[in-house]
């Protein structure tokens, strides 16, 4: 059985995913692989590649003629080679629409969720048949990977971020054999373009002091300026590596978080008055209006036992959650909490629950990758936050 064998210009498919959104990554894809497919097809009939000299040559190139493929995706221009003859007809669109649906939901897994050589096999099966050789499949994985990598280590220099965020979660990956707990560092920020960004990412074994000051490092080394503020929960190593990394910046304490811990340490009944001057301290437009509105929730509550709990939590934790009201009114909503980042690692989340396990670190790093690229574009996309 003859083995289709070809190569891609991923140099086209590159500038495509740093620039435009996850259907046009999509429509770029198909593009490239049935227009690199019937070429290939072609000088498999021709018995001769481009320019070759050959015997046993049975025809000659013609040019191509433009058509418009219609797709679930939409329609996609197409250059489809002939021959002087007429008489070579490519059989991409007869494959195609053979296995419409799942070639379609199986090229979506291969771009954005593409996880193994295995999956990516079917994929290119579906296309082109059994005859594609494991080399080329192999290749569509690697070829992908620098896309990425070339994206999370672009320059950071460009823009001041004067909000950043960072959080971490935990994905299972496959190493030596068994079954490991990893975990996945992200940071976004505001930049002082008024717009959210994604900074940069990394996969490593477990959330700790080093690992974390290992990637706040590497954001500096990509040009990112010290920020005002770092916005995180409260994780002692995470705390200490911002502190280390980034001298003179403010630290502001989620405030969803914090006020979770404050409302879990009061008991579950009898505390709505309690529970709503707590809430109402973060109502506050200034620092200073937030302390006043501490101390007197501590003065009221101070003598009530079951509080005692609670009124330290708060205490200890107060005046890290209220470096926000530092800055402009119209900016404390997007600055007081990792909100948006939350929501950010439950989209990764829901991409990551189709794969389960990740074969491999790499790719647990396409993935995510992938996912993070597409978000990042789609803000840009969108209005500013504030001017």
């Amino acid at each position: 059985m003859t083995h289709i064998q070809f190569t891609l210009n991923f140099d086209d498919l590159k500038e495509k995913i740093l620039e435009s959104s996850l259907d046009d990554i999509l429509k770029s894809t198909m593009v490239l692989i049935l227009n690199e497919y019937m070429k290939q097809e072609q000088s498999d009939y021709l018995n001769a590649q481009s320019y070759e000299r050959s015997a046993e040559r049975r025809d000659y190139r013609n040019g191509y003629y433009e058509r418009e493929f219609l797709m679930n995706i939409g329609n996609v221009p197409l250059r489809v080679p002939r021959t002087r003859s007429g008489e070579f007809h490519t059989t991409a669109f007869e494959k195609y629409e053979r296995s419409d649906q799942s070639f379609l939901l199986a090229l979506v897994e291969m771009v954005v969720n593409g996880v193994s050589t295995r999956k990516v096999t079917n994929v290119v099966q579906q296309l082109c048949g059994e005859s594609v050789s494991k080399s080329f499949v192999s290749s569509l994985t690697d070829k992908l990977d620098p896309v990425v990598e070339e994206w999370a280590d672009r320059s950071l220099g460009d823009i001041y971020y004067p909000y950043v965020f960072v959080d971490a979660m935990y994905i299972k990956v496959r190493e030596h054999e068994r079954v490991v707990s990893k975990a996945v560092y992200i940071a976004t920020a505001i930049g002082e373009d008024g717009k959210r960004h994604v900074l940069g990412f990394n996969v490593d074994h477990e959330e700790n002091y080093e690992a974390w000051k290992d990637f706040l490092s590497r954001l500096t080394k990509r040009g990112l300026q010290a920020p005002k503020m770092v916005i995180s929960d409260a994780h002692e190593g995470l705390r200490k590596a911002i502190q280390r990394v980034f001298v003179g910046t403010s630290w502001q304490r989620c405030t969803v978080h914090f006020k979770r811990n404050v409302l879990d340490a009061m008991p579950k009944k009898g505390m709505q008055e309690a529970k709503s001057d707590f809430k109402r301290i973060y109502d506050a437009a200034s620092q200073s209006e937030a302390r006043n509105l501490k101390d007197a929730f501590i003065k009221k509550y101070e003598d009530n036992p079951k509080l005692e709990k609670a009124i330290k939590t708060l205490e200890n934790g107060f005046e890290d959650t209220i470096q926000y009201l530092a800055e402009p009114h119209i900016r404390h909503k997007f600055i007081r909490s990792t909100n948006s980042l939350e929501r950010l690692n439950q989209e990764v989340r829901r991409r990551e629950r189709v794969i389960r396990i990740f074969p491999n670190n790499q790719s647990a790093f396409r993935l995510i990758g992938s996912i993070l690229m597409d978000y990042d574009v789609a803000e840009q996309k969108k209005k500013v936050l504030y001017k």
